[in-house]
């Protein structure tokens, strides 16, 4: 197309291939090519804005660079705030990706107070035996089982389990 503003998806589609190859520095210029048209296209607090932030974190976090990983995250997050209920699915994974880079950085409260706010959101929005709370107890065990509380994590993981 030869309409700046429509290739947007075309650059998400092009970074997320790149980035399935392990091709992470192509993927970026994909993903900010496209954050930068839909920057221009859209309001600060639209949700694709938000698509394009976790997108670029994603890259990040693959390619071990977790502080700006985070910052990416941490925009995709407050755009997800400023556009969607309270107790959207969204707003869990946010707080995943969140939580699995503090995790990553060895600051296992903010893990577990990121991964209990995506379980929070989860257990009021998705039926009790859906695969993404399981991932939730799941990770919650793990941070448990990294700050050595072995019960907790015991039961954290039964919890994910059952499910």
């Amino acid at each position: 197309t030869k309409d700046e503003k429509n290739k947007a998806p075309f650059y998400q589609q092009l970074g997320s291939i790149k980035a399935n190859q392990g091709k992470y520095q192509e993927a970026l210029t994909f993903y900010e090519q496209s954050l930068a048209i839909y920057q221009k296209k859209f309001p600060s607090n639209h949700p694709d804005l938000a698509i394009s932030h976790n997108n670029i974190g994603l890259v990040h976090v693959a390619m071990g660079d977790y502080p700006k990983a985070l910052s990416y995250y941490e925009n995709a997050l407050d755009i997800k705030q400023q556009s969607l209920p309270s107790n959207h699915p969204s707003l869990a994974s946010s707080y995943n990706n969140i939580g699995m880079v503090h995790d990553e950085m060895g600051d296992y409260p903010k893990a577990l107070s990121y991964y209990e706010k995506a379980l929070e959101i989860q257990q009021q929005s998705l039926p009790p035996n859906h695969p993404h709370l399981a991932m939730s107890y799941n990770n919650i065990g793990v941070v448990h089982a990294n700050m050595g509380d072995y019960p907790k994590a015991l039961l954290s993981h039964e919890k994910a389990l059952e499910i």
